[in-house]
């Protein structure tokens, strides 16, 4: 049966695009200065604690990665339902977010205890290992606050009010800011906690941040909807291929991080710490057109306008790709210059990471693109509901060639940083045309990701095992 044309097609444009995708930019650039200044400001301490706060935030990142990836999928439910008009109904899914960010922070509390005994199983050094353990500990204790913003920035970035996510992002930002100063160095009086003090600087952060915007949730209508434990199952079902999804992955490369490049040494783990750390600048700004790109394929499928979803990815392509080739082309010509606000400490150790740190950044440039285009198609898949499909393709490609190819190339055949990095390119090249070719066979139009509305009597849904079809 034929879909029914929509009363009004939903208005498509590069101005629609960058009205929701600016707030979504820079709430996502507000983690990149966070991190960027946890990492110079522990600089002078030397290269073992810019190891080990950067990693550190990356291998709690790789912990919060599974419950973040089941919230995303708390925007395509809520910009699909406001296609629909349904307001009441994606108000839901935000609660149901909470009840996530409230199961994570009790999973977090646990994980906190495997810290020790799980980083010295790893080849670090002994001084980055121990300030890397009271690092992730402290983290820990405020994933659950972490995985509430998310939540609640998934619920209003898919109807529409991506600023105020924004705000909360913003005075996290400032504050943790302010508090990296306080209390790495010992300013105003506070005890000098090194890298310790760059996680409790966050943690505070974070916590106070989540408070502030789940009472302006609450605020807006302080009555508990009825929740269903009917939709909860069915936001869980295209929600945990879409956690696993990012799980997997970014445990990938936390593997390659601690295994391969840690296996290298600590300037090499240091110098690619860090050129993550600049390339979140271009990530998390193309990330935000995506997710902007993502809220639109939602609310226009929610409106029963598949036909216009072409016409939005088209548009959010050319918009992450042009932000991407950008500053990929910095990376070329400025690496140096890039990486010295890394290098501090004894000239020595801040020579060789810049000499290592440069010449990484240059490599990184050529994954920018690949990197664009993956963001694009996986986030309109998830809108439409396509978790299953990215999920196999991420776990074939980084789990049955990347890892595998890089740990080969390093640890069996002698190979430098240079061939690491190459073999993260190799991995988003082959993902990015995955991706392509799965969103051209026009397979995500086949689903149907919000069910009749539990509150219609006699409404029977579709079943949970919608996102499970094979590619």
């Amino acid at each position: 049966m034929s879909e029914a044309l929509p009363a009004e097609r939903l208005p498509v444009s590069l101005r629609s695009l960058f009205s929701l995708a600016w707030p979504i930019i820079i709430s996502r650039s507000t983690q990149t200065v966070i991190g960027v200044s946890d990492a110079v400001l522990v600089a002078d301490l030397g290269s073992a604690a810019v190891a080990a706060t950067s990693t550190g935030a990356f291998n709690t990142f790789a912990i919060l990665i599974f419950p973040m990836g089941i919230l995303f999928i708390v925007s395509s439910f809520a910009s699909q339902l406001f296609g629909k008009k349904d307001l009441e109904g994606a108000r839901r899914y935000g609660w149901y977010g909470l009840v996530i960010s409230a199961a994570t922070q009790a999973l977090c509390m646990v994980a906190a205890l495997g810290v020790p005994f799980a980083v010295r199983q790893l080849s670090f050094e002994s001084d980055v290992s121990e300030l890397m353990i009271r690092y992730m500990q402290i983290r820990l204790m405020c994933g659950g606050a972490a995985m509430g913003i998310e939540a609640l920035a998934n619920y209003y970035g898919g109807i529409g009010k991506t600023w105020l996510p924004m705000i909360a992002s913003v005075f996290a930002m400032v504050l943790n800011v302010v508090l990296n100063w306080v209390l790495i160095k010992g300013e105003l009086g506070a005890p000098a906690l090194g890298v310790a003090g760059s996680a409790l600087a966050s943690a505070i952060a974070t916590w106070v941040a989540f408070i502030g915007l789940v009472a302006y949730f609450w605020r807006e209508d302080p009555r508990v909807p009825t929740l269903h434990r009917r939709e909860l199952v069915r936001m869980l079902g295209f929600g945990l291929p879409s956690g696993l999804n990012w799980f997997f992955e970014f445990f990938a490369f936390n593997i390659f991080i601690n295994i391969v490049v840690g296996g290298l040494g600590t300037v090499a783990l240091a110098g690619f710490m860090s050129v993550l750390q600049v390339n979140s600048v271009s990530f998390m700004p193309a990330f935000g057109l995506a997710s902007a790109g993502a809220i639109l394929v939602g609310q226009s499928i929610g409106a029963k306008d598949k036909d216009a979803v072409p016409g939005i990815v088209k548009l959010t392509l050319r918009s992450t790709g042009l932000w991407m080739g950008l500053v990929g082309a910095s990376y070329v010509l400025i690496p140096t210059l890039l990486m010295k606000p890394f290098a501090q400490g004894k000239p020595e150790d801040a020579a060789a990471l810049v000499e290592v740190g440069a010449r990484m950044l240059m490599l990184s440039a050529a994954w920018q693109l690949f990197d664009a285009t993956v963001m694009t198609f996986a986030e309109s898949l998830r809108a439409a509901g396509d978790t299953a499909y990215t999920l196999k393709a991420r776990l074939v490609l980084a789990w049955g060639v990347f890892f595998p190819g890089s740990y080969i190339t390093v640890k069996w055949l002698g190979g430098n940083d240079v061939q690491a990095m190459l073999w993260v390119v190799a991995y988003m090249g082959l993902l990015a045309g995955v991706m392509w070719l799965r969103f051209r066979s026009g397979r995500w139009r086949e689903l149907e990701l919000v069910e009749p509305s539990v509150t219609e009597e006699g409404a029977e849904p579709p079943a949970v095992s919608a996102p499970a079809q094979s590619p």
